[in-house]
């Protein structure tokens, strides 16, 4: 069973609604800072340290110029609040060392490179995610949750 762990501090979703350590790699959706009907699809590669970031129509972010743009380190932000530095530089496999408190900090002790990645399946498990957000507050299970068949206690 898949353990779910409290966010390391309470974070602002207005910027950076989605973040997760998943598929090997750090990846979320970011807020258009210009455009409130425009997100971005950012992700960074555990290992190698590819990078990307697009809209979620697949449109390159114009500030990718060599460097992770600003929506990149943005995520980078907010998976250290979400989960903390350890576990977000666990699972990237950077050596932080001391002193890492932001996403720019982490970017600095990597050999980032950038990497086109489709934004489609990160993009619809955000939208995935905000679905939830409509369902009815209820005790009873969801279907689409129960991974497992019921079984008896044993004992």
């Amino acid at each position: 069973m898949l353990r779910v762990v409290p966010p390391a501090r309470a974070r602002k979703l207005a910027k950076v609604p989605f973040v997760e350590l998943a598929d090997g790699r750090l990846q979320g959706v970011v807020s258009s800072g210009s455009d409130i009907e425009r997100v971005y699809v950012s992700s960074v590669a555990a290992g190698t340290h590819a990078y990307h970031c697009s809209t979620n129509n697949n449109r390159p972010c114009g500030g990718l110029r060599g460097n992770p743009c600003k929506h990149l380190h943005a995520l980078a932000d907010e998976a250290i609040i979400q989960y903390g530095v350890e576990p977000v530089a666990r699972y990237l496999r950077v050596d932080v060392g001391d002193g890492v408190d932001s996403g720019a900090e982490l970017f600095a002790r990597m050999d980032p490179r950038h990497e086109p990645s489709p934004a489609a399946v990160v993009f619809s498990r955000f939208l995935r995610h905000l679905a939830y957000l409509e369902v009815p507050e209820s005790t009873a299970p969801l279907p689409e949750l129960q991974w497992f068949p019921a079984s008896a206690a044993v004992g």
